[in-house]
């Protein structure tokens, strides 16, 4: 979203998504003088100058290690009365409980510690709560059936935060906690342990924007230390932790956090140890997506992260957890099957689901100005409400907010847009008594509501949002430069994977082709449109525009009459059939004027 104000790129003020496209803004002199001093590609250092990057910083962003980059665990608050519970715990061989969330970045984070814990040498259980029937976060039945298991301490992951009775009722029982998180804190924090968490309120960590895996790992880096300092792997083979970056990598990247700082070295470095296959979960899992090249964070993002999601979403809880910490071949590729097919049986409900809610907010008649959308529906799905939200989210153009109802509550997940805090917005409207609960970040929340309260609640998040801006709310499309077909070729794409990971943070370059011709385009798979682009000099470029054949783009990409078009998107290697060509994946388009 922008409010500035400049010629639009390629005079394209509102495009076929509703977008004014922009050159993302660029120092040139920097970018010149970073290629000058650094020998790099002119694209790389433009790149670069327009991601922000210093001179200074510029070699650290090429090459992010750990090394230089990771924190000293013990800088966060209640780190080091966690690391001396948890290193009482494995020294007295109690059983440390693992309550993790059902979401890739819970499934992972719950994973690695798991992992860590029994390489440690303690005994180990865990719990990841049904969605339908638990509800998020961590609920004192299930932590009373942790200790009644033989739990002396549980960890939570990527939950507890704002678990107050839950956490109040376990230490009641005698249930040592110790919360560990990631999710915007209040002034007051949950009965336990201790609670370790880059956003409480009065942490001074720099690296609030660490997800709920990424804090786990930083625990298990206290903990080994901790537990070598004392001599406890004396005679034992200690654990290497950077086995396991690849779990790392991907709950980080699929918790949509920047891939800036500490966050681009974990995913670097996973993507690295990925490549290996080591993981029999994941070989399996990227063997069934069809993952068969060096992995980037793409495929950790819209191939492996959502076959995991599939599990808690409309699935078993916790077969992501089992997915991630088998040593069996043969389970783990079990376990991946049962994931795929749940995450086709998700593609499915959340076609219906997403249908009905554009239906819903387009047949509205009132438009009162909130920069906020709304879906509201009996029976939908609470396992796909997270996804719609973000679908309409990408169609709109703004935050958007999408409830499953049944009885006289729903159940809701929210998606936003950058510049724009959703989850201090839920927060508020919790303390407001809007909501029975809720919670989140900036760009994703989740709640639960009463029926008879979704007017008022819409309106108290619009307003709050409304506040934020410094303006009119005005979708722009940014692009770094425009290109013809036959420039958009297999070096270049080889050239820029130097700036990868991309990601939030880290947005992948994006070009605009200018005026070319739409050949051959067709609906493939679940409303995807391919295509072919044309240049004027005689250049062909391979297109496919995901999930866009009822949108207005997709419409005008199937009706195309050999009119010139500029299109927008991002370019990847395609290695069909061994033959090695760029592909387009489109995501906008403007009318040559």
């Amino acid at each position: 979203m922008s409010t500035e104000a400049g010629a639009a790129f390629l005079g394209v003020e509102q495009s076929l998504t509703g977008r004014r496209w922009q050159v993302t803004p660029t120092d040139e002199r920097l970018a010149l003088t970073m290629c000058q001093r650094l020998g790099l590609p002119d694209v790389v250092g433009r790149v670069l100058a327009a991601r922000r990057v210093g001179l200074e910083d510029a070699p650290r962003f090429l090459n992010p290690t750990l090394r230089e980059l990771l924190p000293d665990p013990f800088h966060l608050r209640d780190m080091d009365v966690a690391v001396d519970r948890l290193v009482r715990a494995v020294r007295q061989g109690q059983t440390i409980g693992v309550f993790g969330d059902y979401d890739v970045d819970g499934a992972t984070a719950s994973a690695l510690l798991l992992r860590y814990f029994k390489a440690a040498g303690a005994p180990v259980a865990v719990h990841i709560p049904d969605r339908m029937t638990e509800g998020y976060g961590p609920n004192l039945p299930a932590l009373l059936q942790l200790k009644a298991a033989g739990a002396a301490v549980v960890v939570t992951v990527d939950c507890g935060i704002t678990a107050f009775e839950a956490l109040a009722g376990a230490a009641a029982a005698g249930l040592d906690v110790i919360v560990v998180d990631h999710h915007e804190a209040e002034a007051a924090l949950p009965q336990a342990v201790a609670v370790v968490n880059p956003n409480r309120l009065d942490e001074t960590s720099p690296h609030g924007q660490l997800a709920a895996v990424g804090v786990a790992f930083l625990l298990a880096v206290g903990l080994h230390k901790a537990l070598r300092d004392v001599g406890w792997f004396a005679g034992r083979q200690p654990p290497d932790l950077m086995q396991w970056l690849d779990i790392v990598a991907l709950g980080t990247v699929c918790d949509v956090v920047p891939l800036v700082g500490v966050n681009r070295a974990l995913v670097t470095q996973g993507l690295k140890v990925l490549a290996r296959r080591a993981n029999p979960g994941i070989a399996a899992l990227a063997d069934l997506g069809g993952v068969r090249e060096r992995p980037e964070a793409f495929h950790l993002g819209y191939v492996l992260g959502p076959r995991v999601n599939a599990g808690g979403r409309v699935g078993q809880a916790d077969l992501g957890v089992r997915l991630l910490t088998t040593d069996d071949p043969v389970e783990a590729l079990r376990v991946a099957q049962l994931l795929d097919g749940y995450n086709k049986e998700r593609q499915e409900i959340e076609a219906a689901v997403l249908l009905a809610a554009i239906e819903q907010v387009e047949g509205r008649a009132e438009d009162d100005g909130l920069p906020l959308v709304v879906a509201a529906g009996e029976g939908w799905h609470p396992g796909v409400i997270g996804i719609i939200a973000g679908r309409l989210k990408e169609r709109y153009n703004r935050p958007a907010c999408v409830i499953a109802l049944a009885g006289a509550e729903g159940k809701g997940s929210g998606r936003s847009v950058p510049g724009l805090d959703l989850g201090a917005a839920i927060i508020a409207a919790r303390q407001a008594g809007l909501l029975l609960k809720g919670g989140g970040h900036a760009m994703a929340a989740g709640f639960t509501v009463a029926r008879d309260r979704l007017d008022e609640l819409r309106r108290f998040l619009g307003d709050r949002l409304a506040r934020q801006l410094a303006g009119p709310l005005r979708p722009v499309l940014e692009l770094d430069c425009a290109l013809d077909p036959g420039g958009a070729t297999v070096e270049l794409v080889e050239t820029l994977r130097r700036l990868g990971p991309f990601g939030s943070g880290n947005s992948e370059p994006r070009f605009a082709i200018m005026g070319a011709r739409v050949v051959a385009p067709r609906v493939v798979g679940m409303g995807h449109i391919s295509c072919a682009l044309a240049g004027r000099g005689g250049g062909r470029l391979k297109a496919i525009a995901f999930r866009a054949a009822d949108s207005d783009l997709g419409q005008a990409l199937l009706a195309n009459d050999g009119t010139p078009m500029h299109l927008a998107g991002t370019l990847r290697i395609d290695n069909w059939q061994g033959n090695t060509k760029v592909q387009m994946f489109i995501e906008d388009a403007a009318p040559v004027r």
